[in-house]
Formats: C-alpha cells, structure tokens, sequence
C-alpha cells in the first residue's frame, strides 16, 4: 500500500484529489522527472476548457518541465503549480487558464530582472507572463523562468 492510499485513522483508503501527487517518470529514460500529475490526469483538470488555452497550457506545461524537471506539480482550482513541495511555500511557477491563453505566474517576479520586460502585474511579490500564443514560449521566457527558478533554488 502506497502512503497516498494508505488509510488514515479509519483505516479507509483515503479519497484521491486533483492535488494528489504521483511519480512521474520519463518515457525511455528510466530518469524521475519529479513528482508531478500523470498526463491523462493533467487532461482531465484541462478538459472542458478553450481548446486554443487547453495547448497553451500543456506547451506551457512543457517548458515549466524542461526547465524545472523536479518540480512538484500539484493541480488546485483551476491553477497547475510547479515547486519544491506542495504548498504555497515551495512555489516557483503557476500555469493558470484565462479566456484569452494562459497567465504563468512567477514567485518572486516583482524583484526579478527583467530586461525582454515580460512579466506583467502591480502586486508586491509576484508576477505572470502572458502567454497568447505559441510564439510567447521563447528564448527570453526560458531564460526568465531559469533565473527565477535560480533565485529561488538559492
């Protein structure tokens, strides 16, 4: 019996949620990639959505990964999250669904160099990148999400 279906002081499996974490594992390589959502699960949180925000979202998905391959992926309301641990405390990306693409918010970006002037928002910490289109996931975002990611990672 895994810890997630182990029962607690009822001895009842406990109740699987969005946020549960599973191992995920890379095709081929044998490498744990971090503890994240399996795919199919990923889709089901993104199903009912704008198929045009549903791709951003997984290609969004896909560069938070390449760069932070052990991150933590949790699924909670209709935001993914990518971190150290569960929690609002080991947070470092969110991916977050709106009617026009994605927000990918960035821990810690209010004080974030941004020289490409990517990040967007007036809040004290925190910032998001808008992403509209495929294109948006460039060179400079990877380049921004490595140094937050670095920064915090310190």
């Amino acid at each position: 019996m895994t810890p997630s279906s182990a029962g607690g002081a009822t001895g009842r499996p406990r109740a699987r949620r969005n946020s549960e974490m599973v191992e995920r594992i890379a095709i081929g390589s044998g490498r744990v990639h971090g503890v994240g959502l399996p795919d199919d699960q990923v889709d089901d949180f993104l199903a009912g959505r704008d198929a045009a925000a549903r791709a951003l979202a997984l290609a969004s998905r896909g560069v938070v990964l390449d760069i932070f391959p052990d991150a933590v992926e949790t699924a909670e309301g209709s935001d993914l999250g990518y971190g150290f641990d569960t929690g609002y405390k080991g947070l470092v990306f969110t991916i977050i669904l709106t009617s026009t693409g994605v927000n990918l918010g960035v821990y810690g970006g209010a004080s974030l160099d941004d020289p490409a002037g990517l990040l967007e928002g007036t809040g004290k910490v925190h910032r998001h990148v808008k992403i509209r289109t495929q294109s948006d996931l460039d060179d400079e975002l990877r380049d921004l999400l490595t140094r937050a990611l670095d920064r915090r990672n310190v």
